[in-house]
Formats: structure tokens, C-alpha cells, sequence
């Protein structure tokens, strides 16, 4: 289960939005329905995967996204996350999951097969996972210049988002929203 909401800036303050993703299959996107939300302002779209993982993205006008995830790895394995994983990674994720793949992880000897063939797509996924590491990655300093420090980044947990719209100064209409 998703939850996903974003704050965008306006010369008025902030306004919240919760959002559904389910037209979302790329970064591309994401940032779209981010720009259809605020013309050239700063947009903060927060992504959380039932506590596992959370994930944001800093669109500012035409400029590129900028990316940070809390866990990585958990991130991976879900279908949103990957999409963030894949664009901070970049060509490091793939050159891993080349790495990877020719390694013999599956416990069988030269020549033989196992008896029963994994899906494609989860292994695939399981194996793109495995490239990322459990931690943070991304851009730590996304939300430094609202307020946020990369080390309170790091240290947020349960309710990031919470903390996240209270620094900016947008908990009123964030809760508004939820």
C-alpha cells in the first residue's frame, strides 16, 4: 500500500495534496503530474510504502527532478521505488545487476537447472534489489535550503512526512488533506 502526497509552493505559502499514482509508470511521469500541480514553483512529492521505505521528489520549474530515498534496497523491490532507485543509480544499478546476474547465486552446478523456472519479472526485481544498498541514497541535501538537514534527513522514520511538511511550514494544510 502506497501513500503519496505532494506540497507544492506558491506565492500564497504551501498547499497540500494527497495523490494517486496509478497513471505514474516512470520518472517522467511523476514529474508531470508534480508540474500540472504548480507552474513553476517548488513541488515536494512525498511517497511512502506502508513504513518500509519513502521516497522524495524536488521538481523546480524545468529543471531536472531531484531524488532522495530513505532505504534503498526496500525501495527496489516495489514498483514505485524502483522507478526512483533506477534514476538515482543510473547506469551503476544496471552495471550491478549485469554483475549480479552472471554470478551462479542460485545453488545449482555448471549445467544444471532448476526444477522450477522463477518468473522473469521477480527475478529481475530481486536481483535489481540486491544491486541497491539498504540505506539512503539520493540527493541528502533536497530539502536543506527549506529548512532540513541532511542529518535530520537521514534521521527521519516513522511519520516523515509529518516532520518533513512541519519544517516547511506546511503541517496545517498537510493535515488538512490526510
Amino acid at each position: 500500500m502506497y501513500f503519496a502526497a505532494l506540497l507544492a509552493r506558491t506565492e500564497d505559502g504551501w498547499e497540500a495534496s494527497d495523490t494517486e499514482l496509478d497513471d505514474v509508470e516512470t520518472l517522467s511521469d511523476l514529474t508531470e503530474l508534480a508540474r500540472e500541480a504548480s507552474d513553476d514553483d517548488t513541488v515536494i512529492v512525498y511517497i511512502e510504502q506502508e513504513g518500509a521505505w519513502f521516497g522524495i521528489v524536488r521538481i523546480e520549474g524545468e529543471e531536472d527532478p531531484r531524488i532522495y530515498v530513505s532505504d534503498g534496497a526496500a525501495a527496489a523491490r516495489s514498483s514505485y521505488g524502483e522507478i526512483l532507485t533506477r534514476e538515482i543509480l543510473g547506469d551503476d544499478l544496471d552495471e550491478l545487476v549485469d554483475e549480479l546476474e552472471s554470478l551462479d547465486l542460485d545453488g545449482t552446478e555448471d549445467g544444471e537447472t532448476l526444477d522450477v523456472a522463477p518468473d522473469e519479472d521477480d527475478e529481475e526485481t530481486s536481483v535489481a534489489a540486491e544491486a541497491v544498498p539498504a540505506a539512503p541514497v539520493g540527493d541528502r541535501l533536497i530539502l536543506a535550503d527549506l529548512g532540513m538537514s541532511p542529518a535530520d534527513l537521514l534521521a527521519l522514520e516513522s511519520d516523515a512526512l509529518s516532520e518533513i511538511a512541519d519544517t516547511l511550514g506546511a503541517a496545517e494544510v498537510l493535515e488538512a488533506v490526510r
